[in-house]
């Protein structure tokens, strides 16, 4: 892509168009690709490697630079590295339908990843290969919602996966130490917590090797440190509860 701006005579190339309307104008910004999602997740700390002009404009492709008198009205300066900062916080990224779709598969991918990675087929213990995860959020007519992380839109492709196959999250496997005088109280709050119970041994205090759901472990750390006032303990031993295939070693 490349635009050329007769008012300063400024070509721009490989550009990032960031928008923003307001007081019923519209803004624009131009940045280099790759660049602005660094600078928002403040990877990038140096404003001029994300900008390539310190200059408002009303139309980058046009190259038509915004009139200060508007510039004051909306962003209460006219101090144009400032208001480029307002914009790229708060503008939306100008993208082509190639790359938005691009974008799309490419979160898509991401998310069937992390679905094959947390989950296992409850049966063999295994996980499914990312293939299959994909075609099954097909299947379904997942969409990939650009405005959410894939991390979140991944634990809601399992929940709605869950209706068409057999597939849950892959257990985390944990050691607690309950304190004696604690013990039986405690163990039966957690009770509906894990999914299993794999070992339990009495010395000073009870020893319980178990299996459960990743998203208990806030709520079993914080029954334990409540219940027993710090003293009893949780210990991962594996996050995931996965059967490991067979190895042949030649």
């Amino acid at each position: 892509m490349s635009i050329f701006t007769p008012t300063n005579q400024v070509k721009l190339t490989n550009v990032a168009v960031v928008r923003l309307k307001k007081c019923g104008k519209r803004f624009e910004i131009a940045c280099y690709k790759n660049k602005v999602m660094s600078w928002r997740n403040k990877v990038e700390k140096d404003i001029d490697e994300v900008l390539q002009t310190h200059t408002v404009f009303t139309n980058v492709s046009k190259g038509q630079v915004a009139k200060k008198e508007d510039l004051v009205k909306a962003f209460g300066t006219e101090d144009q590295t400032e208001i480029c900062t307002k914009i790229l916080a708060k503008g939306e990224l100008q993208v082509s339908e190639k790359e938005r779709s691009q974008q799309l598969e490419s979160a898509f991918r991401d998310i069937a990843t992390i679905v094959a990675d947390k989950c296992v087929n409850p049966e063999s213990k295994r996980p499914y290969p990312v293939g299959v995860i994909e075609r099954a959020m097909k299947d379904i007519h997942y969409s990939v919602i650009p405005t959410r992380s894939t991390k979140q839109q991944a634990l809601e492709v399992i929940r709605q996966l869950k209706e068409t196959m057999q597939i849950e999250r892959a257990q985390m496997r944990l050691r607690l130490v309950l304190p004696a005088k604690d013990a039986k109280k405690v163990q039966e709050k957690l009770k509906s917590l894990l999914s299993s119970i794999e070992s339990e041994e009495w010395d000073t205090d009870l020893e319980m090797v178990c299996l459960v759901d990743p998203g208990c472990y806030r709520e079993i750390d914080e029954i334990l440190r409540v219940e027993t006032r710090g003293r009893g303990a949780v210990e991962m031993l594996s996050l995931k509860d996965v059967e490991a295939e067979d190895k042949q070693i030649e």
